[in-house]
């Protein structure tokens, strides 16, 4: 493997832009891109991958390396959350998409950038090129239309229903913001990133459209035999006091059911008795709000394969329910659409430095004809209000859409 220190190249927002104003001088794919906290690096960046539909049953399917210095390459894409939605349409963009890259653009954590390529290949002209020619940043501009409060207060009421009936304990009962934009997805998810930091954000794109994912939370880290995810449960305004996180019934219960979810998938495939609990009820700031983080970590067989993993552990926790069979076939009668890329997973498996993927809440997923979606929802239980939920979903989308928030959530 080649690594070679190409020192500042300015931000990741800044390199992202610059490396895709090359791939289209030079009729290239796109760039792809993974930024905030990713293989302890602050971005990895694919100068140029061609993103394709793919098999769901294929994604991420490499035998995940353990270095903590290099990310190298590897196969980088989205996998979509399965379910339809009520009204039965068919998914607005690819169910499964990604591509290889042999190599890629890293920025550590000191701040300097690296080139890494899997084969030995030295840094393309094309990509010296572009840079050294800064892109002037564009402007990508999205109309939103008003998300559906009517559909979603009926889903959290039909939740509290089937909670008290014994039906489910906790469900992720979402709604959609939908617009048109005008420009270039990569310049509003440039934008974005620069302006609000997310821990696990990602951009793909290709003729079938683009997904901006600005996530905060990791679904899997895998390297070796080791594994650990760490789901989010409990939210507030970041102008809120966090400690009110921790001091919050509704919360906690919230979270500790998911941890024991987690617990649970990944004692699936888990080495017996490997399944501990790291991380247990931290705060941690995200865009426009507060979070109450866990992790669950685990070892699993060097054999285990991504289709094995996956399959144990996705739609991941956090966006389901529990139970989570049931949580997820009772969530299909109550929201009208199919959730899309939103709620499924986006990331990167190397053979190098092994697989993360985030959960791909606050992300906006554009189709070919610049129509745009953005889910965003919230974990219900048996003391969750219709009116404190609906005003979780706008706080989680403020940072995204540009909202103000109308009123100060209680610490539900």
């Amino acid at each position: 493997m080649r690594i070679e220190r190409l020192g500042d190249l300015g931000s990741a927002a800044d390199v992202l832009r610059a490396l895709d104003a090359g791939a289209r001088r030079t009729g290239l794919p796109p760039p792809a891109a993974l930024i905030g906290e990713w293989f302890g690096a602050q971005a990895v960046i694919a100068p140029s991958v061609a993103v394709v539909p793919v098999d769901p049953a294929a994604v991420f399917d490499v035998a995940p390396g353990d270095r903590i210095d290099a990310v190298g390459g590897g196969w980088i894409g989205y996998l979509s959350y399965p379910d339809p939605g009520a009204d039965g349409a068919p998914p607005r963009i690819p169910e499964a998409a990604g591509g290889w890259t042999d190599c890629v653009l890293r920025l550590d954590a000191a701040g300097g950038w690296w080139y890494e390529s899997l084969t030995g290949t030295a840094l393309p002209d094309w990509i010296s090129a572009a840079l050294q020619s800064p892109a002037q940043p564009g402007r990508c501009d999205i109309t939103w239309r008003e998300p559906d409060l009517a559909r979603h207060r009926a889903g959290v009421l039909a939740c509290l229903e089937a909670i008290g009936a014994g039906e489910c304990y906790q469900a992720c009962v979402c709604t959609q913001f939908t617009g048109t934009a005008t420009g270039s997805p990569v310049d509003f998810f440039a934008d974005v990133v620069a302006r609000t930091a997310p821990a696990r954000a990602a951009f793909l794109a290709g003729g079938w459209g683009a997904v901006a994912s600005l996530s905060p939370e990791l679904f899997l880290r895998r390297t070796g035999e080791d594994v650990s995810s760490s789901p989010i449960k409990g939210t507030l305004p970041a102008d809120a006091d966090p400690e009110q996180l921790r001091a919050s019934v509704k919360d906690v219960a919230e979270n500790i059911m998911i941890v024991d979810l987690v617990r649970n998938d990944l004692g699936r495939v888990a080495r017996t008795g490997s399944v501990t609990v790291p991380e247990l009820l931290v705060v941690h700031r995200a865009p426009g709000v507060w979070h109450l983080v866990s992790t669950v970590s685990a070892r699993v067989p060097a054999e285990l394969s991504a289709a094995e993993l996956i399959a144990a552990t996705f739609p991941p926790a956090s966006v389901t329910g529990t139970p989570k069979i049931r949580a997820r076939q009772l969530l299909s009668e109550w929201e009208l659409h199919r959730r899309g890329v939103y709620c499924g997973t986006v990331g990167m498996a190397s053979p190098v430095a092994g697989w993360e993927l985030n959960v791909a809440i606050r992300t906006v997923e554009f189709d070919a004809d610049s129509q745009v979606v953005l889910g965003v929802g919230g974990g219900i239980t048996a003391d969750s209000d219709p009116a404190a939920e609906w005003q979780e979903c706008l706080d989680k989308a403020a940072a995204i859409v540009h909202r103000e928030s109308r009123e100060r959530r209680t610490a539900s």
